[in-house]
């Protein structure tokens, strides 16, 4: 399966992404996790297109950079890449949010 970066625009559909711009939603709350879940915040996700557009897609992933709801944010969605942010392997995470967006600006 071919993987995808931000720029190319397909979604989940097509291709899985692994980095992805997303929009919070709204947060989880779960009071029963996994360990390495404990004190992690989750937020639900909602996934972008280019335009600012929902495709339909979300994800429910670990803040690590203080995002909130309304917030634009980077998300990698990958289990390996995810735990390796977390510093946790093995462990059962696919997304993190990696970064708060304050601005997009694309070339025509």
């Amino acid at each position: 399966m071919a993987r995808s970066v931000i720029g190319e625009g397909p979604t989940r559909q097509g291709a899985e992404l692994t980095v992805y711009i997303g929009k919070v939603s709204g947060t989880v709350v779960a009071t029963i996790k996994i360990s390495h879940l404990e004190a992690r915040k989750l937020l639900l996700v909602d996934q972008l297109d280019l335009q600012g557009r929902e495709t339909g897609d979300y994800d429910i992933a670990v803040d690590v950079a203080q995002a909130g709801p309304g917030d634009t944010v980077l998300v990698i969605d990958e289990g390996n890449g995810a735990r390796q942010v977390l510093g946790v392997d093995p462990g059962a995470v696919r997304a993190v949010i990696v970064g708060v967006i304050d601005e997009i600006a694309l070339s025509s």
